[in-house]
């Protein structure tokens, strides 16, 4: 559901992908509010067509959420080195 009120797109979907390799991953992450007014970031990954893992982060101020997003975007931005495949947007 979008939320005009973030300072960040409210879905965020990386894959990274090497068929070569066998490597076939996804990375989403959702970005919300609920009805008490609290940040929810909810993150799921797994290989392309599996429903994967799934997790969720509450945080009572946007600029807390904000940081988890960026770290969890962070992180994948090293996957090119621990994996070989880059995660792309897509």
């Amino acid at each position: 559901m979008p939320n005009d009120s973030l300072p960040w797109p409210s879905s965020i979907s990386l894959r990274a992908m090497d068929p070569a390799r066998n490597i076939a991953r996804h990375y989403q992450i959702d970005v919300s509010t609920d009805l008490f007014g609290l940040w929810i970031v909810e993150y799921r990954w797994g290989r392309i067509g599996t429903a994967g893992q799934a997790r969720k982060a509450s945080f009572s101020a946007a600029s807390d959420a904000q940081d988890f997003v960026y770290g969890l975007i962070r992180r994948r931005a090293g996957a090119e080195r621990r994996i070989g495949v880059p995660y792309l947007c897509g």
